[in-house]
């Protein structure tokens, strides 16, 4: 008996260890393709590149094969070796500093991120209200100041449930939208009209007027940045090796079809001389309705996409800052008064510093008169500054398989130096052409152009951090910080 009792205690015992044992919450690779393309999607850029016509296949294309590729096969190999996201990929591969300088990137990009997503948002709601709105830069800084500071007021009270939002905001701001479009689009060609862009096979190569008629391709790589966010979910495939590359080949292809299009749409319907680079999606919603004459859906899309705007802005708000502030308590590179966090355990003194920011630059929206042009000029310093961020992880990653060949990877990416090269060259060359005028804006003065971007872009992506990093004390590093090492923001 005493036998048959201690084995079963021992059954017992091993059916409880059985019992206890965390289990591994796996995701099918088509879950992962269907998260990225939800973060990565999206209908707000497709105005930028319908003047181009059906160019704009080309021009998406080329950022999606040097870029998109490499970030997204690069970031699954550091993420499934790495914890801790960019600042320990780029503190381990290069060194700490280095690793600030990669999470400010992260962060900072959203100081210009968000007035060129509310930018869009108040042209959006414009032709909900008073369409004539949509080229004033008065009523655009005002929306850009209500709603950044109305999302720091939720975030700093620990509101829960965002994400949600956000994901209902793709089917309901994005999905739904972009199909309506796309389907009436080719209703409206399918009646006889003729499309406003010519759309030859001689038309699918952009023409070349000089280097700066491809500048606006930079505005691409932003689309196509925070593949390495979703990275981190590379662990929770059953066989990376072999399910990572094709949920970012699905994600590549239902990514490319929501940008293409969408912006093929806007130039059947809409002239590229009409376009406004941040009202072209209601400009084409209400031009194709007017056709069927349902223009009285205008204001429920604009609606919807304000709705997706707002609970993407919502879902990034507090999430860089996060991870910045983090790091800094751990490390000590920023000031007591931006690491303080509030009774909801929010970083609410760095967040109202990033909106005193954010509403100076709001301000850019009512000093230049041209709304395009303000929103052109943010939008290329957000793709600046992060540009430096994917330039430190190309670097990172090719130092780390040198330095780190047997470290135990979930994924290891095929043929990586080659991708790492490929990359570098493309982030370093989008970089560089973002300094370039448009052609779409050649009246201007283009110093000015440069000084504004270059100021932007370097002093805020450079300079800044450097002087956080140089004038840092030892008494702003906060031992209790050190247990929250594991929890630096992705």
């Amino acid at each position: 008996m005493s036998a048959a009792d201690a084995s079963a205690g021992r059954a017992d015992a091993a059916g409880m260890a059985r019992t206890k044992a965390p289990a591994t919450a796996y995701i099918s690779w088509v879950a992962l393709a269907l998260m990225t393309t939800a973060s990565v999607a999206s209908l707000r850029p497709a105005p930028t590149m319908a003047v181009y016509g059906l160019a704009c296949v080309f021009l998406y294309l080329v950022p999606a094969i040097v870029f998109l590729l490499p970030t997204s096969l690069v970031s699954a190999e550091l993420a499934s070796g790495w914890k801790g996201g960019v600042y320990n990929w780029v503190a381990t591969g290069i060194s700490k500093p280095m690793g600030f300088l990669a999470v400010w990137c992260q962060f900072a990009m959203t100081i210009f991120y968000y007035p060129t997503l509310l930018g869009f948002v108040a042209s959006t709601l414009a032709y909900v209200i008073n369409p004539e709105l949509a080229s004033n830069g008065v009523w655009t800084a005002l929306v850009i100041v209500v709603c950044y500071w109305s999302g720091v007021f939720i975030s700093s009270r620990g509101t829960k449930g965002v994400a949600g939002l956000a994901s209902g905001g793709l089917i309901i701001g994005t999905l739904i939208p972009g199909a309506l479009l796309i389907l009436l689009g080719a209703v409206y060609l399918g009646q006889g009209n003729p499309s406003a862009a010519p759309m030859t096979a001689a038309n699918f190569f952009p023409q070349w007027a000089g280097l700066a008629s491809l500048v606006l391709i930079v505005n691409n790589f932003l689309s196509y940045s925070g593949m390495e966010m979703n990275a981190v979910h590379v662990s929770s495939l059953r066989n990376p090796a072999k399910h990572f590359p094709r949920a970012i080949f699905l994600a590549m292809g239902l990514v490319l079809l929501i940008f293409i299009l969408p912006a093929l749409a806007i130039s059947w319907i809409v002239p590229a001389e009409e376009l406004s680079l941040t009202a072209g999606v209601m400009q084409a919603f209400d031009a194709v309705l007017a056709v069927f004459d349902w223009q009285w859906l205008t204001p429920i899309i604009g609606i919807a996409l304000v709705a997706a705007s707002l609970g993407g802005m919502l879902t990034w708000l507090a999430g860089p800052s996060k991870g910045l502030l983090l790091i800094s308590r751990q490390e000590g590179y920023l000031p007591p008064f931006l690491q303080k966090l509030n009774k909801h355990g929010v970083q609410q003194n760095l967040l109202v510093t990033q909106g005193i920011i954010t509403t100076v630059i709001a301000l850019g929206y009512a000093l230049i008169p041209d709304v395009s042009s303000a929103y052109w000029i943010f939008s290329v310093i957000t793709t600046q500054v992060y540009l430096i961020m994917y330039l430190l992880m190309f670097v990172a990653a090719v130092r780390l398989r040198r330095s780190h060949p047997d470290h135990p990877r979930g994924y290891r990416a095929p043929m990586l130096i080659g991708l790492c090269g490929v990359g570098f060259a493309a982030s370093l060359a989008a970089l560089l052409v973002g300094f370039i005028p448009p052609s779409q804006f050649g009246g201007g003065n283009p110093w000015i152009y440069f000084v504004i971007v270059a100021g932007g872009a370097l002093g805020l992506g450079l300079l800044v951090p450097w002087l956080f990093y140089r004038f840092r004390k030892p008494s702003w590093k906060l031992p209790e910080a050190s247990a929250e090492s594991e929890e630096v923001a992705k």
